[in-house]
């Protein structure tokens, strides 16, 4: 089994026939590992703009591309197809996050028109391999961390390496592979890019739902028993939605005790994330006025 690690330079310009600003591919690098994950070859490309004359100032101070660099290179859907010719037969393509697909994905629709595609078989976002070692290891994960901070956390010397140039990132990659590679977790990682879901499931962001009436809300996740004695509530108001919460008066039926419920709903691409929360209320006695108690949190 063989192994190639991909990473893309690109410069966000504006693109008339979009009406919208596009991150167009301006240099492509891609490393060939053998089944020992050790170098067996090296690609790099600079892309040609097919949209402008020059390159944005941070870009090119961030990876040494000037415009004259630029308008040097060759064109995107020929150095795509160099990609492709250098990766055939590599069973699984990596890349450091998914960042670098949505790219391929938006350059294809936009700029190539669907003529020319990246060629993959299995894809695996080589971040997550590396935050799960991370964690192994006692490591903090709740953030993602960069390529250049992965490396110092796991001693490699970024000074033998030009970051934020296409190949050296992808050699970088290479060698928090070999420190970080853990079969189990690599196979759990893998994904099929021939699956009919792949890029629907990439392209497909998840949001939170303000409709109340929205159809994939199921009706019991609007229902609330009493926080106090466990009795069924009633709803003595329309729900009101703020900051991405549903919420709504309720009284117990049994003891008459008066709560906040309040509800939130995630769509996912699998599945809907609901959260819901009980609030107390009790009156102050200098107006008479509802004051809500610490909050109670349970996961539906």
């Amino acid at each position: 089994m063989e192994y190639v690690i991909l990473d893309l330079e690109w410069d966000n310009v504006y693109f008339p026939p979009a009406k919208r600003f596009v991150n167009q591919i301006l240099q492509i690098g891609a490393v060939r590992l053998d089944s020992d994950f050790q170098l067996v070859d090296t690609f790099e490309a600079t892309v040609r703009s097919a949209v402008s004359k020059k390159v944005s100032e941070r870009f090119s101070k961030l990876t040494g591309i000037t415009s004259e660099k630029m308008l040097s290179g060759i064109p995107l859907n020929e150095a795509v197809e160099g990609y492709n010719r250098f990766s055939e037969g590599a069973e699984v393509a990596m890349t450091w996050s998914n960042t670098d697909l949505y790219t391929i994905v938006d350059n294809q629709k936009t700029l190539l028109k669907g003529k020319t595609e990246f060629a993959f078989n299995k894809y695996l976002d080589l971040q997550k391999l590396v935050q799960g070692e991370m964690l192994l290891r006692g490591h903090d994960t709740k953030n993602q961390i960069s390529l250049e901070g992965a490396a110092v956390l796991f001693g490699i010397d970024t000074l033998n390496f030009e970051l934020h140039t296409a190949l050296d990132d992808s050699l970088l990659c290479a060698e928090l592979l070999r420190i970080c590679y853990n079969k189990e977790h690599f196979d759990a990682l893998l994904r099929d890019t021939k699956a009919p879901d792949f890029y629907a499931r990439l392209r497909f962001k998840a949001y939170p739902i303000s409709d109340i009436r929205d159809k994939n809300i199921d009706k019991e996740s609007l229902k609330f028993s009493c926080p106090d004695c466990g009795g069924k509530a009633e709803r003595l108001a329309k729900w009101k939605y703020r900051n991405r919460w549903f919420s709504a008066p309720f009284k117990c039926k049994e003891c008459g005790f008066k709560f906040s419920g309040r509800v939130s709903f995630k769509k996912t691409f699998d599945s809907l994330e609901v959260k819901r929360r009980t609030v107390e209320f009790k009156k102050r006695k200098s107006n008479n006025e509802l004051q809500s108690l610490p909050e109670t949190v349970q996961h539906q």
